[in-house]
C-alpha cells in the first residue's frame, strides 16, 4: 500500500509540474534550432540570410508542391516583409504555417518545412551544405617586441 501512495504522489507531482512548466519535450535544443520541430522531420531548412533574399527560392516552392501535407515554420525574429513571400507561397499550396518567435533563442534558421513524422532526409539545407555557425576565434596576441624579430635573425 505504501508503494501505491508513492506512485500516486509522483503522478500528482508530475501533473503539477506539467501544469506549471508545460509538457516535457524531447530534444529541446534541437527543437529550438529547428523552430519547434525535430531534424528527422525536416524536408528543407533555410538560414535567416537565405529567407531574406529577394523572392521565394525555387527549390522551396518545388518541395512545397511535392510535400503538400508538410508544415512551414518561419522564424518570427525576421521581419514580416521577408516572411510574407513564403507565407503567400504556402497559402497558395494549402500548406499550414506557423511563425515561431523565441525571445530566449534566435535560431540561425529562418525557415523549416517539415512533416509531423520522421522522414530522415539526408540533405536538408538549401545550398547542399550545413550553414556555418560563426564563432569568433581568439586573435593571437603579439608581444611588444614581436615586430622586431626580423631584425634579429641570423
Amino acid at each position: 500500500m505504501v508503494e501505491v501512495d508513492r506512485l500516486s504522489k509522483s503522478n500528482v507531482d508530475d501533473y503539477l509540474q506539467q501544469g506549471i512548466h508545460g509538457a516535457k519535450q524531447t530534444k529541446p535544443d534541437e527543437r529550438r534550432r529547428f523552430l519547434t520541430t525535430l531534424r528527422e522531420r525536416v524536408v528543407i531548412a533555410l538560414t535567416q540570410g537565405e529567407v531574406m533574399r529577394k523572392g521565394v527560392e525555387p527549390e522551396v516552392e518545388q518541395l512545397m508542391d511535392e510535400n503538400g501535407e508538410a508544415h512551414l515554420f518561419l522564424n518570427g525574429n525576421i521581419s514580416y516583409s521577408y516572411l510574407s513571400e513564403y507565407i503567400k507561397a504556402a497559402e497558395k499550396r494549402g500548406i499550414e504555417f506557423t511563425i515561431v518567435t523565441n525571445k530566449d533563442y534566435d535560431s540561425e534558421l529562418g525557415l523549416v518545412l517539415a512533416h509531423d513524422h520522421a522522414i530522415d532526409k539526408e540533405e536538408i539545407y538549401l545550398g547542399k551544405k550545413k550553414p556555418v555557425i560563426q564563432t569568433a576565434e581568439p586573435k593571437k596576441k603579439k608581444g611588444f617586441l614581436s615586430g622586431f624579430g626580423k631584425f634579429f635573425r641570423k
